[in-house]
C-alpha cells in the first residue's frame, strides 16, 4: 500500500475534536500508541524471555498501526503527506550516513 492511499483513507475515520486543526490530539495519541508499543516489548522480557512469539509479533502489529494511523492523522493536521514525512526522514538519514554521523545523538548531527 502506498503511503498517502493509507493517509486518506485513515483521514476518513477520524474522530476526534476539531479534526482539521487539531495537533494536539493526535500528538497525545501518538505518544499513547508508542508507550503501548513499548509496554508490549518490555513484556516479552519480563514474562517472555525476549523471545518474540507470533503472538506478541501479531499483537505488536496492530499497536504499530495504531502509531501509524496517528502519524498520519498528525501530518495530516500539518499539512504534510506521509510519503513527503518520509522522503524527508529519508533525506535526513542519507545526509547523515553521507557525513558519517548516523550515531550520536541530536536533530543537527
Amino acid at each position: 500500500m502506498e503511503l498517502n492511499r493509507y493517509q486518506n483513507e485513515a483521514r476518513q475515520t477520524a474522530r476526534y475534536p476539531d479534526v482539521g486543526s487539531n495537533p494536539i490530539y493526535p500528538t497525545l495519541g501518538l505518544a499513547g500508541e508508542a508507550g503501548e508499543v513499548a509496554d508490549k516489548v518490555k513484556k516479552v522480557l519480563r514474562d517472555n524471555g525476549g523471545a518474540f512469539d507470533l503472538e506478541v509479533r501479531n499483537a505488536i502489529k496492530l499497536e504499530l498501526g495504531d502509531v501509524l494511523w496517528y502519524v498520519a492523522q498528525l501530518s495530516s493536521e500539518l499539512g504534510f503527506s506521509l510519503e513527503e514525512v518520509a522522503e524527508a526522514n529519508l533525506g535526513k538519514l542519507a545526509s547523515r550516513a553521507e557525513r558519517g554521523k548516523l550515531s550520536g545523538s541530536g536533530d543537527s548531527r
